[in-house]
């Protein structure tokens, strides 16, 4: 994948991100955090929050994995010919 796919997916995984952010009033990574830890097990009776757990953790996931791919390029790339410029007419 090229660097302005990743940013553009990232862009759009981040904006699914605020919605549950804004839905349940905590970000993304304190959410994974306490997901991961077992702090959220009491929710797992309740049907939309336990679908939207998993949704949120798998876009959160998916979101590290496109965010680790994009360092990766970043580092490797030429500076100059990172970015995506277009010509002035």
């Amino acid at each position: 994948m090229e660097l302005y796919e990743l940013v553009l997916e990232m862009k759009q995984l981040e904006r699914r991100l605020t919605l549950y952010e804004e839905k349940y009033g905590i970000l993304s990574q304190d959410f994974y955090d306490l997901l991961m830890a077992g702090k959220l097990s009491r929710y797992d009776d309740f049907d939309e929050t336990r679908t939207d757990f998993n949704r949120w953790k798998g876009i959160y996931e998916t979101w590290q994995r496109r965010r680790t791919a994009y360092s990766e390029q970043i580092r490797q790339s030429d500076p100059a010919d990172v970015l995506r410029v277009q010509p002035a007419y």
